[in-house]
């Protein structure tokens, strides 16, 4: 079995990604945070060195080969062949990437039975020259508070949308100062 980690979009909007199955809620835990800023403005969730580290979502792919399933998740989330090693995460018996969460994914995975995983490993940052950058809490409200407001509908769909079980500091914060509840 190769499957998919996800925390955000993924969750709700998989368009062509070939899931197997239902999302199920007993993932590894992961430090997620809503961290990054997207190419259209959203801020969304991503893997963030000292956020607390919370259950992720997982799903079963329906692919052939664990390259298939990465080249599935990169296309889904448009990301190019060249960054495949540093924006999608592998963890499998035979090979592993080099992200900080590996050894914690193939732990889950190994007591599961579960052949491969990979999950997208987008580095937070507000800016695109700031990627690898974890914006504060306070960073993190100021750019909600200066987008305009279509970028702020979108990220207010992104962050309500997001999981229930997905309880961040800075979504604690969000939904307090702007009032936007998970759906």
């Amino acid at each position: 079995m190769i499957a998919c980690l996800g925390w955000g979009s993924l969750i709700w909007s998989p368009r062509n990604l070939p899931l197997a199955g239902n999302w199920l809620g007993d993932g590894p835990e992961l430090q997620i945070e809503f961290s990054r800023v997207s190419a259209d403005g959203r801020l969304t969730l991503a893997i963030t060195e000292g956020a607390k580290p919370l259950t992720v979502l997982w799903a079963e792919l329906n692919v052939s080969s664990i390259d298939r399933g990465v080249e599935a998740l990169a296309e889904r989330e448009g990301i190019s062949e060249r960054n495949f090693n540093s924006s999608i995460g592998l963890w499998s018996n035979s090979r592993c990437s080099r992200h900080k969460e590996t050894n914690q994914v193939g732990d889950w995975a190994s007591q599961r039975g579960i052949e491969a995983v990979i999950w997208t490993a987008l580095k937070p940052g507000l800016e695109k020259d700031s990627r690898g950058v974890v914006p504060s809490l306070s960073d993190a409200l100021g750019y909600l508070h200066g987008t305009s407001s279509a970028v702020r509908a979108r990220a207010e769909e992104y962050i309500r949308r997001a999981p229930a079980q997905i309880v961040t500091e800075y979504r604690a914060a969000i939904e307090q100062e702007f009032g936007w509840a998970p759906l």
